[in-house]
């Protein structure tokens, strides 16, 4: 059996999972369901016999968790394709077949997002292996859910039914109503759309230039422009001019051959704290606790709990989401969990940054957690992986007062470099160049305090830096 080139889409923001999933970590690099991501555990799904070596399709502000991520559970970081701008999945798709045609037209590539539940990861290799004889004969595959409620939160696909392999799809349908949604469940052959495809590199490539030229135009003159940065292919500007479209909009629901494998596991989405409370193990009261937190359950039942770090206590109440995260705290109705969009839409329009960015930041140095701010000073704790490099920088308006907790870390001073350790402190005075890095084998951690007028990131001057990060990164 030919392999299978997998793709991986790593674009979204989940922003249903609120306060703990936002733009700058979204879900799919949370661990919600086990001890890895979720998209730790979608590369290696993705990673057996069957498949080739596995291309993530990516926003460039996630390449570094990305790239530790992957490093992490033992993978090469070598096939991270960075997008200017998101465009959804059709130009998603169309820069997966060019790819792959570069190499081979006939070969087979499967489009999987990365922030997706699949409780048995052997079933899903045997549903694309039953998908492959029609891929290959130049059919659009797509897989399918056997609903087990009316779910509205999802697409679903009508299909012709019977016992094949894989069965001619009729059309898709949106998100229904409540009343649709109960009909498709008893008349049957209704599926629910897992965003999942299978397909053959010159197959993709001509369904997307009958229906949706204008992404092809796009996506060729942004792979021809693309650009080696470290380890990362950028993709050209180009790519902004392919319309934002999903590949069921711009292909699937014209497509004429299309077919459906349905995948007879668990699964979901993971698109909000309703999803996530249906499929996790719960106490006698059927409620959930995650996350490091202390969690109080007194009659309480049918609800949520998640902690970062602070104590929740719930006393006497029944379906509800609790979300305690350092810097924000999310309180809401189980079934209304959907809505929690309209709370970041609203944080976005007011220009907050909790709609963006966590309490702690990450970088590919390491990570920041801001622990304390008031007039005119900043208390930060940060640490430094082993081998990592701030870029060297000095600032116009605050000085630095370091205090190392644990580990090594050489320190940059203007022209003098130092070796510091535990319990040892350097000062950086205003305009000073400076620079850390961590040397050693292990995460070093230090306590920063900031003193100045201006305390916001956006004072940096960058000298140099490893990672070739923009300004504002």
């Amino acid at each position: 059996m030919r392999k299978v080139q997998p793709f991986i889409l790593c674009g979204g923001a989940g922003t249903r999972l609120w306060p703990l999933s936002r733009e700058a970590f979204p879900k799919q690099f949370h661990r919600l369901t086990g001890q890895e991501t979720l998209f730790q555990e979608t590369c290696r799904r993705l990673s057996g016999p069957l498949f080739g070596d596995p291309f993530v399709l990516a926003n460039h502000r996630h390449r570094f968790l990305i790239a530790d991520q992957l490093e992490e559970i033992g993978a090469l970081a070598k096939n991270i394709v960075l997008e200017p701008v998101g465009r959804n999945t059709g130009p998603s798709a169309c820069i997966a077949a060019l790819i792959a045609a570069r190499n081979d037209p006939e070969a087979l590539v499967l489009l999987a997002p990365s922030d997706h539940m699949i409780a048995d990861a052997d079933v899903f290799v045997r549903a694309v292996e039953s998908g492959i004889e029609a891929a290959e004969a130049g059919a659009l595959v797509t897989f399918g859910i056997e609903p087990d409620c009316p779910h509205t939160g999802y697409g679903y696909i009508e299909t012709e039914g019977g016992d094949a392999a894989t069965s001619a799809v009729k059309r898709f349908v949106e998100k229904p109503s409540l009343q649709a949604a109960e009909g498709y469940l008893d008349a049957g052959g209704f599926y629910w759309n897992a965003g999942i495809f299978l397909f053959k590199a010159k197959t993709m490539l001509e369904f997307i230039e009958t229906h949706a030229p204008q992404i092809l135009d796009a996506c060729r003159e942004a792979l021809d422009a693309s650009v080696e940065d470290l380890t990362f292919r950028v993709l050209g500007e180009a790519y902004a001019k392919a319309p934002a479209i999903s590949l069921d909009y711009a292909v699937a629901e014209k497509a004429a051959n299309m077919r459906c494998v349905k995948l007879k596991t668990l699964w979901s989405d993971v698109g909000s704290w309703q999803a996530l409370w249906s499929f996790m193990d719960k106490d006698a009261s059927g409620n959930v606790v995650s996350g490091d937190g202390q969690v109080i359950l007194d009659d309480t039942h049918n609800s949520f709990a998640f902690s970062d770090q602070a104590c929740i206590a719930m006393v006497g109440v029944k379906d509800l989401v609790v979300v305690a995260m350092a810097d924000a705290v999310l309180v809401a109705a189980r079934d209304h969990a959907e809505d929690i969009k309209r709370v970041v839409d609203y944080l976005k329009g007011n220009g907050g940054e909790l709609a963006l960015q966590h309490n702690r930041v990450y970088r590919p140095w390491g990570w920041y957690q801001s622990l304390n701010r008031g007039e005119r000073y900043q208390v930060k704790c940060i640490m430094v992986k082993p081998g990592g490099k701030l870029s060297l920088q000095s600032h116009h308006h605050r000085s630095e007062h370091w205090v190392v907790v644990s580990g090594t870390l050489e320190v940059t001073r203007g022209e003098t470099l130092e070796m510091l350790s535990e319990n040892q402190s350097a000062y950086i005075a205003i305009g000073e160049k400076h620079r850390l890095a961590n040397p050693g084998k292990i995460p070093a951690f230090l306590i920063e305090v900031q003193s100045g007028g201006y305390l916001d990131e956006d004072d940096i001057i960058r000298f140099d830096d490893i990672y070739r990060r923009s300004a504002t990164e």
